[in-house]
């Protein structure tokens, strides 16, 4: 039976990249881990194994590299826009580049005062320690003509001690779980957001500044939902953003719920008054949801494992 070619790409996975900026002797990071995937007229280096349209990842890596130096880290986004558009305009054979990013936070280290005997801390500007929240992530992909961004984050856990319930659910003859008036709510956020922007005519957003108030919006909406359900928390989360955010047409979310149980302290002659849990890692609840500002089309993938 005859075979054809279908959907294909290749790039240079997870360059990790460190930027230091050095503003005199304040010094400032962005750490990335970047990937790049082309596709356009490969055909003949799967079919024929001929090189002559295959840029070499090697070169694509180099690139990352190259632009870290030449064009700075202003923002993940920016940083990928630079390198999609470089790769698409300068090679005729691709056609289409994607550019997916990890970006890792770092915090300045506050050291001891200038009256101690150590250097004071107005003279240090160049310790750090890593951030131990979420990851922050961007997808660029670019065809010559459009682009689409979205970016978002993962691993970032949150916790409400209370204002969460869940009861009034169906039940059959399997259920045993009791229903909940006042429960532990945790989550290990995973998010990502569409951005308006799509093509050069239009005004670029501040990625910095949106990404910041995007996590303000997020943080605000599940601290200030009374919850009866994550899901209901989840869709206040992602309207906060959409109604906030006017660069940002859809937020999709997985959510999985961190159960929290309480302790039967009984056999103790104790009673836990919602003071002793036990924190179960699975198997857990995952509730996902994207939501829309109205008249959009939905663009982000339902599975974003690989977003």
């Amino acid at each position: 039976m005859p075979t054809i070619l279908g959907q294909n790409q290749y790039g240079k996975a997870e360059n990790r990249v460190v930027k230091i900026t050095r503003d005199g002797d304040t010094h400032h990071i962005k750490d990335l881990n970047v990937s790049v995937a082309l596709s356009g007229d490969m055909s003949d280096v799967h079919l024929t194994g001929s090189n002559a349209n295959c840029l070499p990842t090697d070169t694509t890596k180099n690139t990352v590299y190259a632009f870290a130096k030449e064009y700075g880290i202003e923002s993940a986004e920016q940083f990928g826009i630079h390198l999609a558009r470089h790769f698409v305009t300068s090679q005729e054979p691709i056609h289409q580049a994607r550019i997916r990013i990890e970006e890792y936070a770092w915090d300045r280290i506050a050291t001891s005062d200038a009256n101690s005997k150590f250097i004071g801390a107005d003279e240090v500007n160049h310790s750090f320690v890593r951030k131990g929240q979420e990851t922050r992530v961007t997808q660029i992909t670019y065809d010559g003509e459009k682009w689409e961004v979205i970016s978002g984050l993962k691993d970032l856990i949150v916790m409400n001690s209370t204002n969460s319930e869940f009861w009034g659910y169906v039940k059959d003859k399997y259920t045993t779980l009791q229903e909940a008036y006042d429960r532990i709510l945790a989550t290990q956020v995973s998010g990502r957001w569409r951005f308006n922007w799509s093509d050069d005519e239009q005004r670029m957003p501040n990625w910095e500044k949106s990404y910041e108030q995007v996590k303000k919006n997020m943080l605000e909406a599940f601290a200030e939902t009374y919850s009866l359900s994550l899901q209901q928390t989840l869709y206040q989360m992602g309207s906060r953003i959409i109604n906030s955010r006017s660069e940002i047409d859809e937020v999709r979310f997985s959510l999985p719920n961190k159960h929290h149980f309480l302790v039967d302290l009984e056999p103790f002659g104790l009673k836990n008054d919602n003071e002793v849990y036990y924190a179960a890692d699975r198997p857990y609840g995952l509730i996902e949801a994207t939501i829309l500002r109205d008249g959009v089309e939905p663009q982000i993938p339902a599975d974003m494992t690989n977003l």
